[in-house]
């Protein structure tokens, strides 16, 4: 695998292909995950209380879009290293868009904010292991996911308050 890995990692076609293919899954889950948030952006989640500290809708895309393409790059920059570390930090890294995507299933889809916040603690623990397992790849990759842990922190502070404020 590393003899493959060096002279795909030489080949500038492979990396653009690679790195697009790392936007590619990030923003399919960004797509998947507003999918369930469109559903209920309009009555249901509007109906909700929230904390007054909530941050006003229009921020929600532009931080989002920020966090995948800086998760892209990271993936991408973990993914070029090779070897049995560059994998292991990739299945972390694909189980938090997974559980990323969950969240928006759980909390917007089937309107379960107490659920999404068992949820997300769990969402927050695989993007601690993904920025952990990077890190030992590419210190770099761990950096760019860290604002991702920062505002994931922020959305289950949200996520908690929602809950208490609508139980």
């Amino acid at each position: 695998m590393g003899a493959l890995n060096d002279s795909v990692s030489r080949n500038p076609a492979w990396q653009a292909l690679a790195l697009g293919l790392f936007y590619l899954a990030c923003f399919l889950a960004a797509g998947l995950g507003s999918l369930f948030t469109m559903v209920s952006l309009g009555s249901w989640y509007a109906g909700l209380a929230k904390p007054a500290w909530n941050p006003p809708a229009w921020v929600f895309g532009p931080v989002w879009t920020v966090l995948y393409a800086l998760m892209a790059v990271a993936g991408w920059l973990v993914w070029r290293k090779g070897g049995a570390a560059s994998w292991y930090a990739l299945r972390w890294f694909a189980a938090q868009l997974v559980l990323n995507v969950a969240w928006s299933a759980i909390f917007f889809g089937l309107q379960m904010p107490s659920l999404a916040f068992a949820e997300i603690l769990v969402l927050w623990l695989a993007i601690a292991a993904t920025i952990m397992t990077s890190w030992q790849v590419s210190r770099f990759a761990g950096l760019l996911l860290t604002p991702y842990l920062v505002w994931v922190s922020f959305a289950a502070v949200l996520n908690f308050a929602i809950w208490r404020l609508n139980a």
